[in-house]
């Protein structure tokens, strides 16, 4: 029977390896919308156009905190099983797991999304808002 300190290697080796993707992918969709919404802005769109594209790109810049708050939660839980079962470490899924850590780090370190940009996409947003639509419909 498989030694189930492995198997618990392996599961969070697979939560390292889909942190890590999740986190590249939110980055790489942030700045494929960020550039739409400099194209539209280039090709004077409407306003609201503008405005939703805004939104969608604010969604997906506040979920890269989150995936990479939960990256370095599963780096770190990662880090200390393999720590402290070196004696696996002959293993395939012993030297995966490093193997997922040194990535994880590289991508961790890359540039983050902090509160403070989602802040300034905010206020962009504001600025280009209509005062009709930033009215709720009960007020007008």
């Amino acid at each position: 029977m498989a030694d189930p300190r492995v198997k618990q290697i392996k599961i969070k080796t697979g939560v390292v390896k889909r942190l890590t993707k999740e986190k590249v992918s939110y980055e790489k969709e942030a700045v494929k919308i960020e550039e739409k919404v400099e194209q539209m802005k280039a090709d004077k769109k409407d306003e609201y156009e503008i405005k939703k594209m805004i939104e969608v790109l604010q969604e997906s810049k506040m979920m890269i905190p989150d995936t990479l708050k939960r990256l370095n939660n599963a780096y770190a839980d990662l880090d200390t099983l393999l720590t402290k079962e070196e004696d696996l470490s002959e293993t395939e899924e012993y030297k995966a797991g490093k193997t997922a850590l040194e990535e994880a780090k590289a991508r961790r370190k890359k540039e983050q999304y902090s509160t403070e940009n989602i802040n300034l996409h905010r206020e962009s947003c504001r600025s280009l808002s209509r005062p009709s639509l930033a009215r709720p419909l009960h007020l007008k």
